[in-house]
């Protein structure tokens, strides 16, 4: 026999079972996303279907919803998927990124050390005020992003400083970048080992910039534990993450194995060639998460556009659109905290939703050599929403 507080529990849960469907009242929702195709990994969904948002939380997702008095979205047509989460950006580095990209899907971001320990207030504070979620890694480089080198003056890899910024900043800081490539790092091994240091006494990850490093990736990759990030997994040579008869290196599948991160990071410079896109592809070694490496500016560079246009490049050239969509949600949602509960349209979940439009037609994709591919498809923002609540495009 239930006791009083059982049964309550056990009557609230049958509200909140009715609420869910279908036939509940029209007015117990704020927010209707009606006959889009819902796609959603992390319930290995892909069916037209509803989603209902209450609260700022996902109420439904059902075959048919009566909206009544609630705000419609009619997704007829389009693509209804969790929020993007772009886990390799620089919107931090102006206070007009954060609604740039939300306007193009992207519902949480982490800035990727574009500020080291002496302008790190800076970053926070675009974070902090930011409209989504949004965290930084700090740059081991205490001057943060120099055109001269990061750490070519290896004292700026100043690990006391890191350190004390880190602690001035921790509800914001999630993690420590090293940028490894020559002419960025004057030691690279050096540099990773300090980013390590100074991450490892908070438990945080290392993300590591590949792609022309002076050291063997053999050698950099032994240093990563689990949790930490290789971004720009896509760079060519030298010191790919690919050997010369196209095999993914053995350290390369160890770290894979021991839970680093591969990411993307599409960018704009040395850090995608066709090429070796296709190698590192056809090697069945497929990222972990998709992001840009975006800013402000990206609308204006060809490489990047928004963060579906680089999804685009993976959907035509190897991959499914479930795929795809998995690497921008919910393997995204995995690799900071922040995320854990993002990156889905299960009921309860905050209603952070992208809608996108997948066009059938000729469209060129370009890498960050000049070098142009024509596809069949490209996914384009339509419209997000936030917290339960409608964005307004940018």
């Amino acid at each position: 026999m239930m006791n009083r507080r059982q049964f309550v529990y056990a009557a609230a849960a049958s509200v909140v079972t009715f609420a869910r469907s279908s036939l509940a009242l029209a007015a117990d929702y704020d927010l209707v996303v009606k006959g889009g195709r819902i796609i959603d990994p992390s319930l290995r969904v892909n069916a037209i279907r509803d989603v209902a948002i209450a609260a700022g939380r996902i109420a439904a997702v059902e075959a048919e919803i009566a909206p009544e008095g609630a705000e419609v979205i009619d997704a007829t047509g389009k693509l209804v998927v969790p929020g993007l989460l772009d886990v390799h950006t620089h919107y931090a580095q102006d206070e007009n990124g954060p609604s740039i990209c939300l306007s193009d899907g992207v519902t949480g971001w982490v800035d990727a050390g574009s500020e080291g320990a002496d302008q790190i207030g800076q970053m926070v504070a675009i974070a902090r005020s930011a409209p989504q979620p949004a965290r930084v890694l700090l740059n081991i480089g205490r001057a943060g992003i120099l055109p001269d080198g990061d750490t070519m003056d290896l004292t700026l890899a100043d690990v006391d400083a890191a350190k004390a910024a880190i602690a001035q900043n921790r509800d914001f800081v999630v993690g420590v970048k090293a940028r490894l490539t020559q002419g960025v790092a004057a030691d690279d091994v050096e540099v990773l080992r300090r980013a390590q240091e100074v991450a490892s006494s908070f438990n945080l990850p290392v993300m590591i910039h590949i792609g022309q490093t002076a050291s063997p990736m053999s050698t950099l990759i032994g240093q990563l534990k689990r949790g930490d990030i290789v971004t720009h997994m896509l760079a060519p040579p030298p010191n790919s993450i690919i050997d010369d008869d196209d095999q993914i290196l053995p350290e390369v599948l160890a770290a894979r194995r021991r839970g680093v991160w591969f990411d993307v990071a599409n960018g704009r410079s040395g850090h995608l060639l066709w090429d070796t896109f296709d190698r590192i592809l056809q090697a069945g070694f497929w990222p972990d998460t998709i992001s840009t490496d975006g800013n402000t500016t990206s609308r204006n560079a060809e490489s990047v556009i928004d963060f579906p246009n680089v999804m685009s490049k993976f959907l035509n050239f190897g991959m499914t659109i479930d795929q795809v969509v998995a690497r921008a949600t919910v393997n995204a949602s995995r690799v900071y905290p922040l995320f854990r509960d993002r990156g889905t349209l299960n009921v309860g979940a905050p209603a952070d939703v992208a809608v996108l439009e997948l066009r059938e037609g000729s469209f060129e994709f370009v890498d960050n050599y000049g070098n142009t591919r024509t596809g069949r498809q490209r996914l384009f923002p339509s419209e997000t929403v936030l917290a339960g609540n409608r964005v307004p495009r940018a």
